[in-house]
């Protein structure tokens, strides 16, 4: 199992707005260039970030831009922007095991607890973390290499 890298182009996409927002438009071109991906995935993301209120978007050439505060938005609040969890389940069990199995009959018992525990700590600890620590992150590192940060 493994979370889709939605997520963490849609953490790129914001410290991107972050870093480059106030001297370019931030268009689906602008970020594909920065991440190295297809402008299509980026127009995708931004529409489901857009559609949970957290990004702003003008139509056209007119580009992106953070809905709310940096520190208003979580880690948390993206990840359920951008990545489809099957009836709120991060971990997809296995629908059949074998009920004439002693280990098949009776591990939804066992782990069924255990994986929405597991889920529930990975949500609480990305609620920890917003775009404004992911903004100090990256312009600490930015300014660290004496560079503007070439998305060419």
């Amino acid at each position: 199992m493994q979370i889709s890298s939605r997520f963490t182009i849609a953490l790129h996409i914001f410290a991107a707005m972050d870093v480059f927002g106030g001297d370019y438009k931030i268009t689906s071109d602008f970020l594909a260039g920065s991440i190295q991906t297809n402008p299509v995935i980026i127009r995708n993301i931004l529409a489901q970030l857009r559609n949970a209120g957290l990004v702003h978007i003008q139509r056209g050439s007119g580009g992106a831009e953070i809905a709310k505060a940096p520190e208003e938005i979580t880690f948390y609040d993206i990840y359920s922007a951008v990545e489809s969890v099957e009836d709120g389940k991060l971990f997809r069990f296995h629908s059949n095991p074998n009920p004439d199995c002693p280990v098949g009959r009776n591990i939804h018992n066992l782990l069924d607890d255990m994986l929405d525990d597991i889920q529930s700590a990975m949500e609480q600890e990305m609620k920890r973390y917003t775009v404004a620590d992911l903004d100090y992150g990256i312009e600490s590192l930015v300014s660290g290499e004496g560079t503007g940060g070439n998305t060419e």
